[in-house]
């Protein structure tokens, strides 16, 4: 069976519960007041697929841009461009770069995505993390 595309949009308050749940299946430190105010400022993306959201997308506002600050896909719907999708919405809603700080793991990911990648300031280095500025 063949699923349906998802729709991918702004976080609602109450897409937040599904949101934290999406975040820490996908093993990411998750404050759910955070989320929530996320969504109430209009910082959230969710991949709605009709029944059940299938990613989510955390955004912060910067000074001349944005920061993703988390990013999730559902484990059925990834390796199908839905990340691409969601930071591809997210850039596009902003008017300056968009970046991301995120752990060696997950590098490929924002390679694959089209980041710009380099080694995180030294403070934020701990561990090996990197940033990412969207082309």
């Amino acid at each position: 069976m063949t699923q349906p595309a998802p729709e991918v949009r702004s976080a609602r308050p109450a897409d937040c519960d599904a949101a934290v749940e999406l975040l820490d299946a996908a093993m990411l430190e998750v404050d759910p007041a955070e989320v929530r105010e996320r969504i109430e400022e209009g910082e959230t993306l969710v991949a709605d697929a009709g029944t059940r959201l299938v990613g989510v997308c955390v955004l912060e506002s910067q000074a001349d841009g944005a920061e993703i600050t988390q990013i999730a896909v559902h484990r059925s719907r990834r390796a199908r461009g839905l990340g691409r999708e969601l930071v591809e919405a997210a850039a596009a809603r902003t008017d300056g770069p968009l970046t991301a700080t995120f752990r060696a793991q997950v590098r490929p990911f924002y390679e694959a995505t089209g980041f710009e990648i380099e080694p995180a300031d030294e403070g934020e280095n701990k561990g090996g993390r990197f940033r990412g500025r969207f082309r």
